[in-house]
């Protein structure tokens, strides 16, 4: 019985397949770019072929919006026609599984959009302008995409910070997450992505259009 693991929330996408044992039988990354949706099914695809999946796992977010919907809409997809427990995973969680003795508390923090990131700490995400990063008088640890760009602003501000090396999910740990949850006794969590920032998008000032007649 395999774990069947997927992440978009950041700048590439990843698929991994993970054994009960935690052996990892297949990981592959994709760029995020135009063509996710249609490359996404096929490295599913391969990845699957020959195993017999029993749990499917994914992370929620935040991140890239596109990403993400690609991401879970497949997981969800997938998990349903199996019919297969399936895992929604924060970002934050992922990104503390390769760093389970760490000494100090691990921030996350992720790109947003320009000029804005978001920071995920004791399980809450909030955005802030990049000029705002806040900081904290108790020493802690950063990983994400923009770790290092948000831990040089902060060091010149006098932070005890600690720069990790996790810049980007590996899939394995978005598996090994979920196996944690299970292992924990926890219920899957929903697969339904986390938004921070409301939408960008908006409507017309006018209202919609009335439907055609």
């Amino acid at each position: 019985m395999s774990w069947l693991a997927l992440d978009a929330s950041g700048g590439r996408a990843g698929l991994a397949v993970l054994g009960e044992d935690g052996a990892v039988r297949h990981r592959v990354f994709a760029p995020l770019r135009p063509g996710l949706i249609e490359t996404l099914p096929v490295l599913l695809a391969e990845a699957v072929a020959g195993e017999s999946i029993s749990n499917v796992a994914v992370t929620i977010g935040p991140g890239s919006f596109t990403g993400l919907r690609t991401s879970i809409a497949l997981a969800q997809g997938y998990a349903a026609a199996a019919g297969v427990p399936l895992w929604g995973v924060p970002v934050e969680d992922a990104y503390h599984v390769p760093f389970p003795q760490l000494h100090r508390p691990l921030w996350v923090v992720v790109r947003a959009r320009r000029g804005r990131v978001f920071v995920l700490r004791d399980g809450v995400a909030t955005g802030y302008a990049d000029a705002d990063m806040p900081g904290s008088k108790i020493p802690f640890a950063l990983a994400g995409d923009v770790a290092q760009e948000m831990a040089a602003r902060l060091a010149a501000r006098g932070v005890d910070v600690m720069l990790t090396n996790a810049k980007a999910i590996d899939p394995v740990w978005v598996a090994r997450a979920a196996q944690a949850h299970r292992n924990a006794g926890l219920t899957p969590k929903l697969a339904q992505p986390i938004y921070v920032d409301p939408p960008e998008a908006k409507l017309p000032a006018a209202g919609l259009r009335p439907p055609p007649v």
